[in-house]
C-alpha cells in the first residue's frame, strides 16, 4: 500500500509540473517573449520602397514587436541587381524566417520562387496577378499576399490634362523591362486617347538613360507622364532638371517621384502602404493563412503636389483644386 501511494504521489507531482510547464510555456509566447524571425528583401534603392520599408518597421514596433528583443529581422537590399535577387532570396530561404516580405515585383518573385514554403506579404507592387505572385487578388493561393501600390492611371491623366491643358502630345516615360511599367502605360495610353490627345514614348534600360531619353521626349510632347517605375523613381531629380529647362510639365505615379521632379499626382504615402502590410504580416504571425487574406488596396488616394515645381514651371496651384 504504502508503494502504491508513493507512485501515486509522484505521478501527480509529475502532472503538476509538466500543467506548469506548459503555462509557463503559452505565457512565455503570449507575452512575446518568442523570437519572430522576419525576412526583407526589397528590389532597389529608391525613396518609396525605402519609405514602405520603413513604414513595415515601424508599425512592427508599434504593435509589440521590437527588433533586438522578440523580433529579429533579416534586411537585404539587391540594388537592381537580378544576381542579387536570386542569392539573396536563396539566402533568405535558408533562414527559415516565419514569413518573408518581398518589397517591389521582381523581389517578391525571387521570394517565391526561393522559398514558397515559407509565407510572403509583399508591398510596392501594381499588378501581383500578371506578376504571378497570386492566381487571384481576392483569393490568394501561392502562400503570398500584400498589398498594391496600384492608383487609377486614368485618373492621374486627367490630372495631367488638368494641369496642361493645351497639351496635344503626352510624353511616356518608362523602362519596358519592367511589368508593372508596361502595365500602367497601357492604361494611360488607352485614357489619353479617351481625351483626344496623342501619346508618343521612350524607353530606358537603366538611369544611365534617363536624361537623354527625358530630353527626347520633352522635345517630342508638351507634358509627360511617368508610372511608379522604379528605375525613373530613382532618377527623378534629373527628370525634373531636363523638366525645368524644358518647360515641359511631369506628372509621375508616386508622391515621393513628385517631390524629387515632379509637379502633382494623385498618389498614396509608401510609409502607410508600409504599414499596412505590417498589419497583413502581423496577421499571418497570429495564425492566418495567407490565402485567408484577399491582396489590398491603398487605404487613401489623394493629390500631392510639388509646389517650387509648379512655381518654376508657371503652373497655377488653383489648378488642382
Amino acid at each position: 500500500m504504502k508503494i502504491k501511494k508513493l507512485l501515486l504521489m509522484a505521478a501527480t507531482v509529475s502532472s503538476v509540473a509538466l500543467l506548469a510547464a506548459c503555462g509557463s510555456k503559452s505565457a512565455s509566447a503570449k507575452d512575446g517573449n518568442k523570437t519572430v524571425k522576419i525576412g526583407i528583401l526589397q528590389q532597389i534603392n529608391q525613396t518609396s520602397l525605402d519609405e514602405a520599408r520603413k513604414g513595415f518597421e515601424a508599425e512592427m514596433a508599434k504593435e509589440g514587436y521590437k527588433e533586438g528583443k522578440n523580433l529579429k529581422l533579416d534586411y537585404v537590399n539587391a540594388q537592381g541587381d537580378q544576381a542579387n535577387l536570386s542569392t539573396m532570396s536563396q539566402r533568405l530561404a535558408k533562414d527559415k524566417n516565419d514569413i518573408n516580405v518581398g518589397i517591389a515585383t521582381a523581389a517578391a518573385q525571387a521570394l517565391q520562387k526561393a522559398d514558397p514554403k515559407t509565407p510572403m506579404v509583399f508591398t510596392a507592387i501594381t499588378d501581383p496577378k500578371s506578376a504571378g505572385l497570386v492566381s487571384s487578388m481576392s483569393h490568394p493561393d501561392k502562400n503570398a499576399t500584400g498589398v498594391t501600390d496600384m492608383v487609377d492611371v486614368s485618373g492621374q491623366i486627367k490630372l495631367l490634362h488638368k494641369i496642361a491643358p493645351k497639351a496635344k502630345t503626352i510624353g511616356l516615360l518608362y523602362n519596358a523591362a519592367e511589368p508593372n511599367s508596361a502595365m500602367q502605360i497601357k492604361l494611360a495610353k488607352k485614357a489619353i486617347a479617351a481625351l483626344g490627345l496623342k501619346s508618343t514614348a521612350q524607353t530606358v534600360a537603366s538611369t544611365n538613360d534617363v536624361e537623354q531619353a527625358t530630353t527626347a521626349l520633352a522635345s517630342q510632347s508638351q507634358a509627360i507622364y511617368i508610372p511608379a517605375d522604379n528605375t525613373l523613381a530613382a532618377s527623378m531629380a534629373t527628370v525634373g532638371r531636363v523638366s525645368i529647362k524644358k518647360g515641359v510639365p511631369v506628372v509621375p505615379a508616386a508622391n515621393a517621384m513628385v517631390t524629387a521632379g515632379g509637379v502633382a499626382t494623385n498618389g498614396i504615402s509608401y510609409e502607410k502602404l508600409g504599414r499596412q502590410t505590417a498589419q497583413m504580416a502581423i496577421k499571418i504571425l497570429k495564425g492566418k493563412k495567407p490565402s485567408a487574406l484577399p491582396v489590398e488596396k491603398p487605404n487613401k488616394v489623394s493629390v500631392f503636389e510639388n509646389k517650387k515645381m509648379m512655381k518654376k514651371l508657371g503652373i497655377d496651384q488653383s489648378v488642382l483644386k
